[in-house]
């Protein structure tokens, strides 16, 4: 059986540094800020990157985007990103 989007989103958290949560949440900005530093992405280069700008390079560093373009990465990640972020983590 696959991991729910919350199981993936808290194993996700927890390799990085972060706290699971209980509740079903999005990530937090420090929360997408600890994830590009894991993934190799510096959001830093940006001096305040907004969350789609983290989200795109993110997806963009594991694999799923071809560049890390904020338009591609609007919205939460779905099931599927979470799953390829959360190999590309435990690959680490």
């Amino acid at each position: 059986m696959s991991p729910t989007v919350d199981a993936l989103r808290n194993e996700i958290r927890t390799a990085v540094g972060r706290y699971e949560r209980v509740e079903s949440t999005g990530f937090t900005k420090e929360a997408l800020a600890a994830i590009c530093e894991a993934v190799g992405y510096d959001a830093e280069a940006n001096r305040r990157p907004s969350k789609p700008q983290m989200r795109a390079g993110i997806l963009w560093s594991v694999g799923e985007l071809d560049d890390d373009d904020p338009e591609e990465a609007p919205r939460q990640f779905r099931k599927a990103e979470l799953e390829a972020i959360a190999e590309a983590l435990r690959d680490e």
